[in-house]
């Protein structure tokens, strides 16, 4: 059985961080991991954030979530645990998100908006994975690029 693992470093957007936890619903992620500043289902009270749950339209309740300020201990830990770490970026190093081989335990990791993930954190991945772009500009919204690259590369 395929089990699955989301990484969201330093997303900004609340929406953003909301579709991706309904998309990961969709694609039956087994669990998410919400890193350095990237806003938690749940306030620092305990309390529902209503402007993730209005994207994420529940998928935030059922899909378990860790919050932890820093990525690469969690990368290191999944890759201990047999994780392959695949990043959705834009890299020197990437390959087209097609041709990408997933296998049992697989990590997909996404970051920031506007900076992605940098170079640090790329060098702990397995895979860099990037979505060609033909038009003006050069990437997509951060929870679009989700959702394009993981129905492909999970083939659903």
């Amino acid at each position: 059985m395929l089990e699955n693992i989301l990484i969201l470093h330093n997303i900004r957007s609340t929406e953003n961080v909301g579709a991706m936890f309904r998309t990961s619903d969709a694609l039956g992620i087994n669990k998410i991991y919400l890193t350095g500043y990237t806003p938690a289902p749940l306030d620092r009270f305990g309390r529902k954030r209503s402007d993730i749950a209005k994207s994420a339209l529940g998928a935030e309740e059922f899909i378990p979530w860790e919050q932890k300020k820093l990525v690469c201990p969690v990368i290191a830990k999944l890759k201990r645990d047999g994780f392959k770490i695949i990043a959705i970026e834009q890299d020197k190093k990437s390959i087209d998100y097609k041709k990408v081989k997933i296998g049992k335990k697989n990590v997909f990791l996404v970051g920031n908006e506007v900076l992605g993930i940098d170079k640090k954190t790329l060098e702990k991945c397995d895979v860099i994975a990037e979505i060609p772009m033909k038009g003006k500009k050069e990437s997509l919204n951060v929870s679009v690029s989700f959702g394009v690259a993981m129905f492909r590369i999970l083939n659903i």
